[in-house]
């Protein structure tokens, strides 16, 4: 059945919608439109060439995979992303659904209370050496800042429905006519349903993410461990081999086909490796963010400096 231009949009019966190729020319020519005169903008991140690399930074209608090994980084560059975002975009209508299923919503702002104060978490939190009053009152001015960031957390574990469920409640509350930005800590976190294999899980986790992207403005950001191949002792002993690469990813196949992006935060100097790849990059204090799929660029690998002590990673300072 051929629709007629008079409508470019249908649905018949149970069917799922369609339109025709004029309306998304239309849409695409909009949205260039809106790109070149500054009307449609990424959200700007704290990193330059992250921002260059990565179409100006965070997008909308996308997919974001955060890669890494345990003390990579990857929940220190989501934290601190989280709140750079409204310090750095503040003309921007937007709202954060975290989901924090690694640890309480209370640590997450813990560590954005380190990044601020430049106290490690360790500082802040211990009863054998204090902080001092003046310390103190500077963190309740900072709490009080940030507790004016429209960020929601959800810290408990749910199946792909329940996450479902979730994310519609909170559109339907919150998030209607604004860009809503989903953070997912991570994925492999999610609950199985009952008689449900983890490989299940991540692959119907995928699929909603898909479906959500295409609400309105919505970019969801998760993070991902890898799995232990990259630990290998014959990788690390091979400078050929030092790189992260697709199939590093836990689940890799259904978590890399549904991402725009997918970055790899990498620190080899815990693997032990003293210097990294043929090209022997420095490894000390060093994080390099390999940006494996670009769905509008090409691949890249960016380095970063480790400031994790306070959850930050900065950009590398040139030295000429």
């Amino acid at each position: 059945m051929e629709i007629p231009l008079s409508n470019p949009t249908a649905t018949i019966g149970n069917s799922l919608t369609f339109k025709h190729i004029s309306t998304a020319g239309d849409e695409i020519l909009q949205y260039i439109d809106n790109r070149r005169k500054g009307i449609t903008k990424s959200l700007k991140t704290r990193w330059s060439k992250f921002n260059n690399t990565c179409n100006g930074g965070i997008e909308p209608n996308s997919i974001y995979v955060i890669g890494g090994i345990s003390g990579s980084g990857k929940s220190a560059f989501a934290n601190s992303l989280e709140t750079d975002l409204f310090d750095l975009n503040p003309k921007e209508d937007f709202i954060v659904l975290s989901f924090s299923l690694e640890m309480l919503s209370s640590k997450q702002v813990g560590r954005k209370l380190s990044y601020k104060t430049k106290k490690s978490t360790q500082e802040l939190y211990s009863s054998i050496n204090p902080i001092g009053d003046a310390v103190f009152k500077r963190i309740e001015e900072e709490i009080e800042r940030i507790k004016q960031y429209t960020i929601y957390y959800d810290d408990n574990y749910g199946t792909v429905d329940e996450v479902r469920n979730t994310i519609y409640k909170f559109i339907e509350m919150y998030a209607k006519d604004k860009w809503l930005v989903i953070l997912y800590d991570h994925s492999l976190l999610t609950k199985q349903a009952s008689g449900e294999q983890e490989r299940t899980t991540v692959v119907n986790l995928q699929r909603l993410f898909i479906e959500v992207k295409k609400i309105n403005k919505t970019t969801i950001i998760q993070l991902s461990q890898l799995n232990r191949e990259i630990e290998d002792k014959d990788r690390i002993n091979n400078p050929s081999l030092h790189f992260p690469q697709r199939r590093d990813i836990s689940s890799s196949d259904s978590v890399y086909q549904c991402a725009d992006y997918v970055l790899v935060l990498h620190r080899p100097e815990i693997l032990g490796i003293k210097s990294y790849s043929v090209h022997n990059w420095p490894v000390s204090n060093m994080i390099y963010m390999h940006i494996l799929k670009n769905r509008d660029g090409e691949p890249k690998i960016l380095s970063f400096y480790n400031n994790l002590k306070f959850n930050s990673i900065e950009e590398e300072i040139a030295t000429n």
